[in-house]
């Protein structure tokens, strides 16, 4: 096969269907930053999960005077059992399970409240002997949590104790929605990709019948035939996939470390150059690969017509 023939009849048939091109172009630009912003997403409940998940606490939250859940009667849990809460952290039983822990008195909670929820008006109405004071469990396995629960739940004087992952789930679920929200439209963004091209090959093969036509009769096979077809499908998509990697090392460079970084100042990390250079070749990779699969079937399709 005369590689520089099959390549001249591709690059005929391209500037032939400029218009055609263009269009498979920006469909599979558009499906695959999608793909791509699926991925990296993933990647970001990745990295969160192995932050937060180790550094999540079991709070153990004592009555105060307003409490009537939990084995709280409306009274104030006195020192005796938070004196005995605190022993059976330091028991035999539980201490095995637990890194470290510590005490958040009412002045403190009062403290870190208002730090938390310092712009929202309900901190003016909140004192400290509203807030219950609590031990903060940090556990050697944070899967451990459930023994702690059964354990201390009954205990006198205390209000709740609660896996602070529990509130992380929730965070992650709406972030795995949004992914596979992107996941989604970008499936229907590839499958219009695909008979897009599909479509593309087969007109282009049209316009072209004649010459195929006589490329049959002086015997040239089906693999030449189909070669500049197949070809004309997978560099319009590898156009669409080097500016869908364009945008997703964009969208990490300039909005995910120059705005979110500096607007969160989070203490986690978030997801940065080096993501978006992994997520670039399997862009390409899945773009070359559905237009070399659609085409190669559309163009079968038709010689076989």
């Amino acid at each position: 096969m005369r590689l520089g023939l099959v390549l001249g009849e591709a690059g005929n048939g391209l500037r032939r269907n400029v218009s055609m091109v263009i269009s498979v172009i920006l469909v599979t630009f558009i499906s695959l930053t999608f793909v791509g912003a699926a991925i990296l997403l993933q990647m970001q409940i990745g990295q969160m999960k192995g932050y937060w998940y180790d550094r999540a606490q079991v709070a153990v939250y004592m009555c105060t005077d307003v409490d009537t859940t939990g084995n709280c009667s409306q009274a104030e849990a006195t020192q005796a059992q938070i004196d005995n809460v605190r022993a059976l952290l330091d028991g035999s039983t539980l201490a095995p399970y637990i890194e470290k822990y510590e005490y958040e008195t009412h002045d403190q909670a009062y403290k870190n409240f208002q730090a938390q929820f310092a712009n929202s008006p309900v901190a003016a109405f909140v004192t400290p002997d509203t807030l219950n004071e609590s031990f903060r469990v940090n556990l050697v396995n944070p899967d451990d949590a459930d023994v702690l629960i059964e354990s201390l739940s009954g205990a006198a004087g205390v209000q709740a104790v609660q896996d602070q992952r529990g509130y992380l789930d929730q965070i992650f679920s709406v972030l795995n929605a949004a992914s596979a929200t992107a996941i989604g439209i970008a499936v229907l963004m590839l499958i219009a990709a695909v008979l897009l091209i599909a479509t593309t090959i087969r007109l282009s093969a049209f316009s072209r019948r004649r010459e195929l036509g006589i490329m049959r009769l002086v015997g040239a096979s089906n693999r030449f035939i189909q070669t500049p077809f197949v070809l004309e499908g997978v560099f319009a998509s590898f156009i669409g996939s080097l500016l869908a990697g364009a945008a997703i090392v964009g969208i990490v460079q300039f909005f995910v470390q120059g705005v979110l970084v500096q607007t969160l100042q989070t203490t986690t990390t978030l997801v940065g150059l080096g993501d978006a250079l992994v997520v670039v070749p399997i862009l390409i990779v899945v773009g070359a690969l559905l237009a070399a699969a659609s085409a190669s079937v559309a163009i079968s399709r038709y010689l076989k017509v």
